[in-house]
């Protein structure tokens, strides 16, 4: 009799643990359980830690709770200013109502997959491409309430949707780098006028008051050899100084308005020979007339 106790009480101590480990279940942190007692929900939704269930009748689901990162594969579409472009995103997205995301829909990750691309090519026929490549801010806003209304009927919360990449045809680069350095070249133009400007009337200025102190330019002459040669690496020319071209012009000219008096011309009578000077009767030669006629009046005498 107590052998039958005891084998029963041995038998009914190993049923029990075997109900036990059938029953017995653990839902990690970031999980949610879902049970189901011959194929009708529970509303009571199991949460972290040991937990029992029926065995045979019950059926527990585990949902996980943590933020989904599901990326979104390239798009190929054409934007609304007729640009064909290739676009691709990511989704962050977790469940927050562990059963309506077993119940609605059949399997939530991919209905939010397909969701997000719909999303995206839809996004993409309603942008120009100045907005995609610069207003990508909004365009990921718009992105996250198309993907997020449908979602919260799944119980699933869309956190996060941002735009990757956006993929150009080669032919659209190149026409955009020109554009951008004809901008560029534009831009730089514009300065160097309005440099030159300025430039300009600072000039203008510093000619004004130079002209009043003759000076100053070969101070600033100075200034610029002093300048060039700190560099050693040219041979420097030093012109002469301004002033003293000056000064050598104004000599110049002096030399030529003091000049020697001028000796008039004697007027001799119209018909009477010139009569030389003394000296010059002195030392000319006797002439053939003056010769003969002495000859004669010694003859005479």
């Amino acid at each position: 009799m107590v052998e039958e106790l005891v084998a029963a009480g041995v038998a009914l101590v190993s049923a029990g643990a075997v109900y036990t480990m059938a029953a017995a279940r653990v839902v990690k942190q970031y999980e949610r359980g879902v049970v189901f007692r011959l194929g009708r929900l529970r509303p009571e939704v199991r949460g972290p830690g040991f937990t029992m269930i029926v065995p045979g009748v019950d059926k527990l689901r585990k949902v996980n709770m943590q933020i989904v990162t599901m990326p979104v594969p390239a798009q190929e579409g054409i934007t609304r200013d007729n640009v064909t472009v290739r676009v691709d995103a990511v989704v962050y997205f977790r469940v927050t109502g562990p059963a309506e995301a077993v119940v609605r829909v059949e399997d939530y990750r991919f209905a939010v997959s397909q969701m997000a691309q719909t999303s995206l090519r839809s996004i993409i026929g309603k942008s120009e491409l100045d907005d995609l490549l610069s207003n990508r801010e909004k365009l990921n806003q718009g992105l996250e309430l198309m993907i997020d209304s449908p979602a919260v009927e799944w119980g699933v919360t869309i956190d996060r949707v941002e735009i990757k990449d956006v993929s150009l045809p080669e032919t659209m680069k190149r026409s955009m780098a020109r554009q951008a350095e004809a901008d560029r070249e534009r831009r730089a133009r514009v300065i160097n006028a309005d440099a030159e400007l300025q430039a300009s009337k600072k000039l203008a200025e510093a000619a004004k008051e130079m002209s009043e102190q003759p000076a100053a330019l070969q101070l600033r002459l100075l200034q610029t050899v002093v300048a060039v040669a700190a560099e050693k690496n040219s041979t420097l020319v030093l012109p002469f100084p301004v002033e003293l071209l000056r000064f050598l012009e104004k000599a110049q000219q002096g030399q030529q308005v003091v000049q020697q008096p001028v000796v008039p011309a004697v007027q001799q009578p119209v018909g009477q020979p010139v009569q030389q000077p003394v000296q010059e009767q002195l030392l000319s030669p006797p002439s053939r007339l003056d010769v003969v006629s002495g000859g004669a009046d010694s003859g005479q005498d």
